[in-house]
This record gives C-alpha cells, sequence and structure tokens, in this order.
C-alpha cells in the first residue's frame, strides 16, 4: 500500500490541472462574446451560418467598443479598421484568407482572434514546418485499429481541416510558406471544390457551411517555400502593416505587456510609458535607418525589430526587475534584452548598435541609464 507521506496531494493536482499557462482566445475573452451575441440579437443583426458573432460582432470584438449597456470589450487589433474589415468580408465569402507581413506584425494574433469570434473555436491549427506532410493537413490513420478491422471510418484520424470542414468551422494554417510545396497544394481542392476526398474508403468530406481557412506566412523568414500561382488565386491576402506611428506602436506593445504579464502573474508593477517608448523609439530608429530626434541617418540591423520583440524585452525587463530587485522595470533591466533583440548577427549587428548608440543616443541625459547599460552588455 502507498504510505501517507507517498499519496498525492489532491489539491495540487487539481491545480495543476485547472492552471494553464495560456489559454485560447474564445476561454479568455467568453464574457465578451457573450455580450456581443446579446447585442447582436438586440440589433437584430444576422449571423452567417455557423457564426458566432454577426459581421459588425466580430468588428466590435476585435477593434473594442463600448456597448450600449456600459459593457467594455478591449481592444484586439489596434491599427487601421480597414484590415479588420477586409479580413471579416473575405470569410463571409467562399475566399479563403492569406494574412501577410513581417514577422512580429500580428498575423497569428488576428487569425486567432478572427477564429474565436467567428467559430467560437480558435484551436482548430496546422503549425506549418519543413517536417510536415500531406497527411498533417488532410488525414492520418491510426495504425492499431488499421491493423486491428482494416481500412474503415473509425480508423480514420481527422486533421484540422477535416475537421473544420465537418463542422462548417474556421481553421487555421500559420506559417503556410514553411511547408513544402506539394504539401501546400493539398490545400487546393479544399479552397476550390470544399471537398476532401479519402480515395481509401471511397468517400468525400464536403465542406460545411461556415468552413472557412486563415492562413498566416511572411517574406523574412529562411526556408519559406513560396505559394504556387494556383493556390494564391484561392486567397484573398491583405498585408499586415508595422504600426504607423510611435504613438500606435507604443500602444500595442503596452497592452500586450500588460496581458501577458497579467497571464504570467508577473509581480511588480507595469513598466513607466517613458521605458516603453525609449525601446520603441529605438526599434523604429533602425528599422527606417534614420534617428528621429536628431534626423541623422543610421544603418539597419539584419532583424525586423516589431512590436513582436518590443514586447518580449519589456517583458523580459519586468521579469529581471522582479526577480532580482523587487521593483518596477527601469532601462538598465531591459539592456540585455534589447541589446539580444538587434544583434542577431555578432558581427555586423553588433556595429551597427554601437554606431548608433553613439551618434543618436550619447549625450542625451535622459537616455544615458540605457545607453550606459546597453554599452556595457555590448563589451
Amino acid at each position: 500500500m502507498m504510505s501517507h507521506k507517498q499519496q498525492p496531494n489532491t489539491s495540487t493536482s487539481n491545480q495543476a490541472l485547472t492552471s494553464v499557462l495560456r489559454t485560447p482566445a474564445e476561454e479568455q475573452y467568453a464574457q465578451e462574446l457573450e455580450e456581443l451575441s446579446k447585442l447582436d440579437r438586440q440589433e437584430n443583426r444576422a449571423c452567417p451560418p455557423n457564426w458566432r458573432l454577426s459581421p459588425w460582432g466580430v468588428r466590435r470584438y476585435l477593434l473594442g467598443e463600448k456597448l450600449p449597456n456600459g459593457f467594455t470589450v478591449t481592444t484586439k487589433y489596434i491599427g487601421n479598421p480597414r484590415v479588420v474589415e477586409g479580413a471579416i468580408a473575405t470569410l463571409r465569402t467562399d475566399r479563403a484568407l492569406l494574412l501577410y507581413g513581417v514577422p512580429g506584425t500580428a498575423k497569428s494574433f488576428l487569425s486567432e482572434h478572427l477564429a474565436a469570434a467567428i467559430s467560437g473555436d480558435s484551436t482548430l491549427v496546422v503549425q506549418g514546418t519543413a517536417g510536415k506532410d500531406e497527411p498533417a493537413l488532410s488525414y492520418n490513420w491510426n495504425y492499431a485499429l488499421l491493423l486491428m478491422r482494416g481500412m474503415t471510418e473509425e480508423a480514420l484520424v481527422p486533421s484540422p481541416l477535416m475537421r473544420a470542414m465537418q463542422s462548417g468551422t474556421i481553421v487555421r494554417v500559420e506559417e503556410l510558406t514553411r511547408l513544402n510545396s506539394e504539401v501546400q497544394d493539398a490545400l487546393i481542392s479544399p479552397l476550390s471544390e470544399k471537398t476532401l476526398a479519402i480515395p481509401e474508403l471511397n468517400m468525400q468530406v464536403r465542406a460545411a457551411m461556415g468552413f472557412n481557412l486563415i492562413a498566416t506566412a511572411n517574406n523574412r523568414d529562411k526556408g519559406v517555400n513560396e505559394l504556387s500561382s494556383a493556390l494564391l488565386r484561392r486567397f484573398n491576402t491583405i498585408t499586415l502593416p508595422l504600426p504607423a506611428s510611435l504613438e500606435e506602436e507604443v500602444k500595442i506593445v503596452e497592452q500586450r505587456v500588460a496581458s501577458i504579464s497579467k497571464m504570467l502573474a508577473l509581480p511588480g508593477e507595469l513598466p513607466a510609458l517613458q521605458e516603453i517608448q525609449r525601446i520603441v523609439t529605438i526599434f523604429r530608429d533602425l528599422r527606417s535607418g534614420v534617428s528621429q530626434a536628431k534626423g541623422i541617418k543610421v544603418r539597419r540591423p539584419s532583424g525586423t525589430l516589431s512590436p513582436a520583440e518590443a514586447i518580449s524585452v519589456v517583458i523580459d525587463g519586468m521579469s529581471c526587475a522582479a526577480c532580482f530587485r523587487g521593483a518596477p522595470m527601469r532601462d538598465r533591466d531591459c539592456a540585455s534584452g534589447l541589446v539580444g533583440a538587434v544583434v542577431k548577427d555578432p558581427q555586423n549587428d553588433k556595429t551597427v548598435f554601437e554606431e548608433y548608440l553613439r551618434t543618436a543616443l550619447k549625450g542625451q541625459s535622459e537616455w544615458k541609464p540605457l545607453y550606459d547599460a546597453c554599452m556595457e552588455v555590448l563589451q
């Protein structure tokens, strides 16, 4: 028998099962989705087949709005509303949606929230990698059942794509261009004919109303496989731009940092707006090749330096400050993360960043703590 000391702690085990690092968008924002659904019914806004919200409701969910009953829907996408409207309008048709742009422009984030608002399920996902084969997009087999009973429907293991076709919901394909060309081509028939053939069973899966696909892709990743013209014709492409202004980018970083720090239960206060502005300013200067403060040209590093990297730098700085100083984040706490984000190529990027620090930041009193900390890390 198990001794008293060996018995598991039931309360701890239950807590471990219920405490997850990250929950899907439809669970995080369940109350918002419910309030928007009620408003759709009050305003008599029709929902397309198998949609949880009307197109207006999806727009409100993504862009944020204070509802007539006083409930506030948080903003998920900060940027041009036309981007959101175009994405929703595409998914209302039988055309698939391709979200395109440089890394870190919230393609996956927007994809997840579109699926959550439209289908109430953002978990039907295929993650594109070079190692994925065609069954990852179509279907596979339970080989134990296959050996016992042969090729039957019971032995069939549906992919997220097949499940979405059967249920009339949204499926997401992340990093589409990371998939090999022959794997990509497996999407042509489901997107054009809305069917998925299973020749082993002499049957086809036909897509239910509401089915559609959201894919994401970028042109900066090494190992990218170009999309064929045949596949591209099945998509409406929306390019997600980098934030247009400093204020917009700071707002994006500030909002996501608050959300992530809450999810990770990071102790301590959120960083002051000034600290975030400095990191974002450096990223924007290096991306554009011009120091906005001094109006001088600077060399560009090899990385993209998107808002996603800025968010990571701030989160790392918060963690460092909380773990080792027990105080709010300051410039010195994020110096290591900042250097790591900029210097992807140790040979060239290190020189580029040192030049930027000396020409654009040196001699400015408000930048001195961050300048000194970064130069210390670079030595």
